[in-house]
């Protein structure tokens, strides 16, 4: 089995860090394609920077998705997900889905904990649009500037442990989901010092994916519909057919 891995963020220290928790995670004989935007923003944070990432990462899966059995967009909100799926005949797997597939499983009430504040209301929104809405107890986030995204784990590693613990004690998460790319592996050294569990997007998106893959497709692919196009770039319009 192979699974191609795109981080929609041009960092390659998150890129590293994604690669770290994902091959810790993966089944033997997983195979593991990492790659990272080659444009956009070193990490996204708004809605738009969402729409710039998932362009950036359907340039990706059409140059590189025929020779992977899925695919995994490594960033939490899920850029460009309901349409990679649409657009591929094979599974796509999102960061926000499988950790809340994941956490569902864990508890009733989940709480998210994030890298910014201003992330929080595009994050809820997802969360809704995936069904979980009533069962998200709170997004917590850091408020300080990130100096270095790939280090934001060991430069807020404090404030981190004490957003879960709040998250936990005051609003009444019993599952928590370390939100984002950039906090690839800190569940795993979280591990045993929290309350309640807590689960690693990166790990959950590898294990769905791998069990997506191994599982008979349920339906036919639908390929796009023929029409002209213009100015796109060629792995874009593999991706329509053209």
């Amino acid at each position: 089995m192979k699974l191609l891995v795109i981080n929609p963020n041009i960092s390659d220290s998150v890129t590293r860090l994604i690669g770290d928790e994902a091959r810790r995670a993966a089944a033997p004989g997983t195979g593991l394609t990492l790659l990272t935007a080659p444009f956009g923003v070193a990490y996204i944070e708004t809605r738009f920077e969402a729409l710039v990432g998932a362009y950036a990462s359907a340039q990706l899966a059409g140059e590189h998705a025929a020779a992977h059995d899925a695919v995994i967009l490594a960033a939490f909100g899920d850029p460009g997900w309901s349409a990679l799926r649409e657009a591929l005949d094979k599974p796509v797997v999102g960061l926000t889905e499988a950790a809340l597939a994941a956490a569902a499983g864990l508890g009733k009430r989940i709480g998210i904990i994030a890298i910014s504040r201003r992330i929080a209301g595009w994050y809820r929104e997802v969360v809704e649009g995936y069904g979980f809405g009533d069962r998200l107890a709170s997004i917590r986030s850091l408020e300080q500037p990130i100096r270095d995204i790939g280090g934001v784990q060991e430069e807020h590693a404090a404030r981190l442990k004490s957003l879960c613990d709040s998250a936990a004690r005051e609003d009444g998460a019993d599952v928590l989901i370390l939100a984002g790319a950039p906090l690839a592996g800190l569940a795993r050294n979280l591990a045993g010092t929290l309350a309640v569990p807590v689960v690693d997007p990166i790990a959950a998106a590898v294990r769905q994916a791998e069990a997506l893959a191994a599982a008979p497709r349920a339906a036919p692919f639908v390929p796009q519909p023929a029409k002209a196009n213009s100015g796109l770039p060629e792995s874009i319009r593999r991706l329509l057919g053209s």
